[in-house]
């Protein structure tokens, strides 16, 4: 299943994509999605409706974040070879974790605000997974098994917020709309591999990032039983499994995004977002 949120921010009603890729309003099935309503449960409930038994929707509007709000948004950091590469880091021994404030959720086409004070904003294509059954302690050969779907996410990133100000790469992360989510939720069904899929970026139409997930170094099983060891994943969290080569930071000269430029963001099969930076008022 494709399940998307469409409408005005803060109104949108919950959605299913049918076989013609048509809208079909959910909001008799459910009130949202977030936390619960995307649990494996739920999602199995979801997924028993002909979709061709629900409204179709025939002018959507607006497509929010596919989720509505989350528990927790948590990042992994230089997890492509070619990434830390480019960054001049060494690969590391374990996933490096650290979150976004979960208040930098937004839309996957709408604006990107550039921070007040910002010098060194940065985009991110990332692979993004959906949490749907609550994980402790789990083995990765168990770990997919609790995995709701998957979703592209564009990182976004101040860098010398992140770096440079000392302290958790959290302030360079977590401005709001730095955590553009969506267009879709797809089901962990309709994704048999997420260590094969292509991603990329472009910045005002030139492709600047352009990989495959196959070049992560810990792949998305490693990284939930990782997590699992030291927190409770629940349903309904993140995870924004890093990015690769290709971000401003490590081109030379350094690059960094201004007000007017435009991102298009994709993941095969997840579909693709597009953003245009403002300043912040």
């Amino acid at each position: 299943m494709k399940l998307l949120r469409f409408g005005p921010a803060g109104q949108e009603k919950p959605g299913m994509l049918d076989g013609d890729g048509q809208v079909r309003d959910l909001s008799a099935h459910v009130t949202d999605f977030a936390g619960a309503s995307v649990s494996l449960e739920a999602l199995e409930a979801l997924r028993a409706i002909d979709p061709a038994s629900l409204p179709l929707v025939a002018e959507p509007g607006r497509i929010g974040s596919c989720l509505a709000s989350v528990p927790n948004f948590f990042c992994i950091g230089l997890n492509y070879a070619k990434h830390a590469a480019e960054t001049g880091s060494e690969p590391p021994k374990e996933p490096i974790l650290f979150s976004k404030a979960s208040s930098a959720l937004s839309g996957p086409y709408d604006p990107v605000v550039i921070p007040r004070n910002s010098v060194k904003s940065d985009w991110e294509v990332e692979l993004g997974v959906v949490i749907g059954k609550t994980a402790s302690y789990v083995s990765e050969a168990e770990a997919l098994s609790h995995v709701a779907g998957y979703c592209v996410i564009n990182d976004m990133s101040e860098r010398e917020f992140q770096i440079e100000k000392g302290g958790q790469w959290i302030k360079g992360k977590s401005a709001p709309t730095f955590g553009p989510t969506g267009p879709w939720l797809v089901t962990a069904d309709e994704v048999p591999d997420p260590q094969a899929l292509k991603l990329s970026l472009d910045l005002n139409g030139e492709t600047v990032q352009d990989s495959d997930t196959s070049d992560m170094i810990f792949g998305v099983a490693e990284i939930i039983s990782y997590m699992s060891q030291f927190m409770m994943l629940q349903p309904g969290d993140i995870i924004a499994t890093g990015t690769p080569s290709g971000v401003g930071m490590g081109m030379k000269p350094q690059r960094f995004l201004k007000p007017g430029d435009v991102m298009e963001v994709r993941v095969e099969g997840l579909g693709e977002q597009r953003q245009e930076t403002v300043a912040a008022s």
